[in-house]
């Protein structure tokens, strides 16, 4: 890997890594849905900006901004608020490695989905040792846990709601030529208006202005949310796929560094074996099955029998 891939993973990864410190900073200020609001908007600006000046449009087809909008509640208009909320009672280490698990319902929305066939041995105990990363976070046995039951229920469900919506973009939006940009922009901008009308239900409270909060609003939507964006299709782009999804397991690390260092969150051995149960799970979850055995031809079935039909490219 070249130094330019690694500079450039290394950034993303704190990037990525960092969203959970903000999110408690954050709310020292803002309630769940009042962050959530700004950070869309914010987010949404920057990337609706970097694709109209590279002279990309909005999808108009109706269809596809129902997609679109699916996308937006189940990707980030859902699992940012209930992160948020988590966080007020949770630590913010807590958030990234039960975040880390995204992979797990990723994989199992797939099948849920159709997109996805077969799973394999491997995959499986992926899952299982990621649900095991969960248990071990959580320590229900443990009086001492800095993080309450309703702050892991939150954690849970937002991974579960942002992991599936990878599923659902997989299937539905993926290959159909929406620019990169605007596909995140738009997706953002829904989410953006869905927070908004839900603002004077759940979550209008007075903010309490703090430059700390503030600071960290701002970094969280401009950089974390807009910014990080161009950095992975610049990863995706120049170093491959295959490099950009290393980023999951740098991220969970960086989020547990960064609430040890400068939230004094503790590091207990539940804490740092979830971890590596999550980082194990997500290794796992990466490798696919072995395929299938293709059937023997038929002995005298003619020419006809001995010519295929290749699938589809990019098909699995």
């Amino acid at each position: 890997m070249s130094k330019g891939a690694v500079l450039r993973l290394s950034a993303l990864s704190l990037l990525w890594g960092s969203v959970f410190l903000w999110i408690k900073i954050s709310g020292y200020a803002f309630s769940p849905v009042e962050m959530v609001f700004v950070r869309l908007v914010l987010g949404a600006a920057v990337l609706l900006t970097i694709g109209v000046a590279k002279g990309q449009k909005l999808p108009r087809d109706k269809k596809v901004l129902g997609h679109m909008a699916v996308a937006a509640f189940l990707g980030n208009a859902v699992p940012w608020l209930l992160f948020a909320e988590g966080e007020r009672t949770g630590s913010s280490n807590i958030a990234g490695i039960v975040s880390g698990t995204g992979p797990v319902w990723t994989l199992g929305a797939a099948v849920l989905l159709g997109s996805e066939k077969r799973l394999g041995a491997a995959r499986v105990w992926g899952m299982v040792i990621g649900l095991l990363g969960v248990v071990l976070v959580a320590a229900p046995w443990s009086d001492g846990t800095h993080a309450s039951t309703g702050s892991i229920v939150c954690f849970v469900l937002g991974a579960v709601s942002f992991g599936s919506s990878f599923a659902y973009v997989g299937r539905f939006l993926a290959g159909r030529g929406i620019p990169v940009f605007m596909l995140a922009g738009g997706q953002l901008a829904i989410a953006a208006v869905m927070t908004l009308i839900a603002v004077p239900f759940i979550g209008l409270e007075a903010v309490k202005w703090r430059t700390d909060s503030v600071v960290a609003l701002i970094i969280l939507g401009i950089v974390c949310t807009g910014f990080a964006v161009l950095l992975n299709t610049i990863i995706i782009t120049k170093d491959g796929a295959a490099a950009a999804a290393t980023v999951i397991y740098l991220m969970t690390v960086v989020s547990v560094v960064l609430g040890a260092v400068f939230l004094d969150e503790p590091l207990g051995w539940t804490v740092l074996l979830g971890t590596a149960a999550v980082l194990a799970a997500t290794a796992l979850l990466r490798r696919k099955p072995a395929p299938a055995p293709a059937p023997a031809p038929a002995a005298d079935a003619g020419p006809a029998a001995r010519v295929g039909t290749a699938p589809a490219a990019g098909t699995q």
